[in-house]
């Protein structure tokens, strides 16, 4: 059911998030999916010959990239019922979030940069394309969870982006201070 359920999430299937919006033994798996999705997606970002600071780099990043996922989930969740009055519950947007996160599992495939840095420029494409996606289905799951207008749920998305963009800047910013990773910065922003 799950990997049914990650397989509607990369092809767009039209039910898979309201499915998981009302499923409420899904909040614990979506939370999972959260932290596998972004420490793979960080191992990728800090891909690097030395393995201790590589392994520290994704950790590190793999805790910044959830305490921003929350908060994103936080803020569109305070923004879709403060300004937009919707009908939600935190733990709705962790779900249908947390699905459409697996978009991130694509910034693995950066850890062969690791090992071919001329493979670095064939990647580049590749992971902005799945970042788009990502965002794509964010507004996709946010729509289902919040049951806003479509621009009203580009708003809220993109103010929830915004939170997570900046707790990602500062998690990069104190990687890069701890020297967990030469390009910790862009490593924490997934670039």
């Amino acid at each position: 059911m799950l990997i049914e359920r990650i397989i509607g999430a990369f092809t767009f299937r039209k039910g898979v998030y309201a499915e998981v919006e009302k499923d409420t033994t899904f909040t614990t798996t979506a939370w999972i999916l959260v932290v596998v999705v972004a420490f793979l997606n960080q191992l990728g970002s800090h891909a690097s010959s030395n393995l201790v600071q590589w392994l520290l780099g994704a950790v590190g990043g793999t805790i910044f990239a959830v305490i921003g996922f929350a908060v994103a989930a936080l803020v569109i969740n305070w923004v879709g019922r403060g300004v937009f009055n919707a009908d939600v519950t935190f733990e709705e947007l962790v779900r249908t979030l947390g699905l459409a996160y697996v978009w991130q599992v694509v910034g693995v495939i950066g850890a062969v940069a690791a090992f071919s840095t001329a493979l670095s420029c064939l990647l580049a494409p590749v992971m902005f394309i799945a970042s788009i996606l990502m965002v794509i289905a964010w507004f996709v799951a946010t729509k289902e969870a919040l049951d806003l207008e479509w621009v009203q749920t580009i708003v809220t998305v993109i103010l929830g982006g915004i939170a997570l963009i900046v707790i990602m800047i500062v998690g990069g910013v104190v990687l890069a201070l701890l020297g967990v990773g030469a390009g910790a910065l862009g490593g924490a922003l997934g670039l």
